[in-house]
């Protein structure tokens, strides 16, 4: 009851303060109908805030996200579930779930009356054209009497996560020589390193299955031999992505920066379809990746990446260079001086296929020393042998990714010149 008299309107208390002055003036003048409109007009709101404050927790909520992950532009539709747990009716309704202000202004709904036992479902659509996680919810409800004399509002616990990703652009098959194996060096070091086993036979050890035994092997060595099981082979192979606030241009979703996470989303997520064991490595170093889901997991990763106020690519080389084993490098990288380009160009090798989009980011503001140094650093990486993909804005990534293929070939020059 007294959080139901906290919650009178402007119109509630005005009849209360009328109600009571006609019950003042009543008694002061002796006027028996004053006195009985003056108990009408007062016991009404009193009336009003009891039934509000009563319906207090006769509600349950649940709340469902369709798709729960949505692209940078694209939908997701929002369902309200409201249940009468009592048995007893509600009044008016008035409901409106919290949202972030990316994802468009707070939905408000007017809800009629709801019968005892009864379900009401309440659809919506938001909307963003920046990527991130965004929480929505909790839902508040206001309680109001029919009058419109009080208003109660109560809020749920209950929110949900809506992860807006990258968007990924469809890229064409190429052909990546190395992305399988890394080399025959390189595979053998990731079998080694995992404990898997090959198709050769071994000694017996205790508790091998028998049915395991070969018995060739057995009768030419004088020992129990059982056959290793063969092992389906993983490719492997490292995504940098270059997340440095200098070394990109523009700001908001057309921004250089924007179009570097797209691209890796893009390009992580075509890999991972085609089964190579991808692992993201930024300038801040490696990023955690779930086994299971792994474009799933990218995305995510993604979705949250933030320009970092690093100075150099250090982290991001070494945490490559420790990964050995993989077969396939790609980098995704915004501006950087020769130095560090012959820094990140020294990690390929034998047997590793290295592919650089290398974002002109001299096209998002038209500097010329930015295009310079953006041409110097091409031929660094391709003296090195690395693909280099120039990615100019306005130009999508699927436009450049054949040349991943690499026609040309090139020898490793520590001067920094193609052979």
């Amino acid at each position: 009851m007294r959080a139901g008299l906290r919650a009178l309107t402007s119109r509630g208390r005005s009849f209360l303060a009328s109600g009571l002055a006609a019950l003042l003036m009543a008694l002061l003048l002796g006027e028996n109908d004053l006195f009985r409109i003056g108990v009408l007009v007062t016991a009404l709101p009193l009336l009003a805030a009891l039934v509000v404050a009563r319906t207090r927790y006769r509600l349950s909520c649940a709340r469902r996200l369709d798709p729960p992950r949505s692209e940078v532009g694209g939908e997701a539709t929002v369902t309200l579930r409201l249940e009468n747990v009592t048995r007893l009716p509600t009044g008016l309704l008035l409901i409106e779930d919290t949202v972030p202000y990316a994802l468009g202004a707070r939905p408000r709904f007017v809800m009629d009356r709801v019968e005892p036992r009864g379900v009401r479902e309440i659809d919506y659509r938001v909307r963003s054209d920046m990527r991130g996680r965004y929480t929505i919810g909790p839902l508040s409800v206001r309680i109001a009497d029919p009058f419109g004399l009080v208003e109660l509002t109560r809020s749920f616990t209950i929110s949900d996560t809506l992860v807006v990703t990258p968007q990924v652009v469809a890229l064409p098959h190429v052909r990546l020589s190395g992305e399988w194996s890394g080399g025959g060096e390189s595979r053998s070091r990731s079998v080694a390193a995992a404990g898997d086993d090959d198709v050769a036979p071994r000694e017996y050890r205790q508790g091998d299955d028998l049915r395991r035994v070969h018995w060739r092997s057995t009768a030419r060595h004088g020992e129990l031999m059982v056959r290793r099981e063969e092992q389906q082979w993983q490719s492997r192979g490292a995504l940098l992505l270059d997340t440095r606030r200098h070394a990109h241009r523009g700001e908001g979703p057309r921004s250089s920066f924007e179009v570097a996470v797209s691209a890796a989303a893009s390009i992580g997520v075509h890999l991972a379809h085609e089964g190579l064991g991808l692992r993201l490595v930024t300038d801040q170093g490696p990023e955690h990746l779930t086994d299971s889901g792994l474009s799933w997991s990218l995305l995510d990763t993604l979705a949250t990446v933030r320009h970092s106020s690093a100075r150099s690519l250090e982290l991001g080389v070494a945490a490559l260079r420790q990964g050995g084993g993989d077969g396939l490098i790609v980098a995704v990288l915004g501006e950087l001086d020769p130095e560090e380009a012959r820094d990140l160009a020294r990690l390929r090798h034998s047997g590793i296929t290295a592919v650089a989009v290398l974002l002109d980011v001299s096209t998002w503001n038209g500097d010329e020393r930015a295009a310079e140094t953006h041409r110097a650093v091409q031929t660094v990486l391709s003296g090195y042998g690395w693909r280099v993909l120039p990615l100019p804005a306005g130009v999508p990534i699927a436009s450049v990714w054949p040349d991943a293929a690499g026609r040309t070939r090139y020898a490793i020059n520590p001067a920094g010149g193609a052979a």
